[in-house]
């Protein structure tokens, strides 16, 4: 199945897919992280792309940095305040379709403050699992400014510069299933 074959209704397999984000720290090297529960699903339009929807939930405090201090001080409202947001959103508003690329626009909330971002995602293909379930996959990253979200905190180095970059790379690798 090519991508402008995809119709209906497709939900996340959470076990199967990956969100997860890239920043530097302290300037000199990378810190990775992902949420271990989320939630999303699209309804497809092949016919006119434009009145297809998508929605994805992430529990904000189910990021995994590898570090539970780490883990703990980004909950804190230092960043992400999860006690006052504890989901975050993105809600599809423009796709445009370029080869096997969709071109996702949407609405991400995060800790309260809305920002439009722009998605990538290449189209891996079309596949027919052991149990019968249709599933699609497909694969993209975008960068985005923390502070554009008001997640200022940092911390300043003394050879110059901060702990925190304000670049932030978001890396998504979805696997979805086609709905009955």
């Amino acid at each position: 199945m090519n991508l402008n074959e995809l119709n209906g209704t497709y939900v996340i397999d959470p076990t199967h897919s990956t969100l997860s984000f890239v920043t530097r720290h302290a300037m000199v090297t990378k810190v990775r992280g992902s949420f271990e529960k989320f939630e999303g699903q699209a309804i497809v339009d092949a016919a006119n792309p434009a009145a297809t929807q998508l929605t994805v939930t992430i529990d904000a405090a189910s990021i995994n940095t590898r570090n539970a201090d780490r883990d703990a001080h980004v909950r804190s409202a230092d960043f992400f305040h999860v006690e006052e947001y504890p989901t975050w959103t993105f809600v599809g508003t423009g796709y445009a379709v370029k080869g096997d690329v969709v071109e996702v626009t949407g609405d991400l909330t995060i800790a309260g403050t809305t920002r439009s971002i722009t998605i990538p995602l290449e189209y891996q293909g079309a596949a027919k699992d052991p149990f019968g379930n249709t599933r699609v996959g497909f694969e993209g990253s975008t960068q985005v400014n923390r502070s554009d979200f008001g997640l200022t905190w940092n911390a300043a180095l003394e050879t110059g510069g901060f702990l925190v970059s304000d670049k932030v790379t978001i890396e998504v690798e979805i696997s979805a299933i086609q709905q009955a």
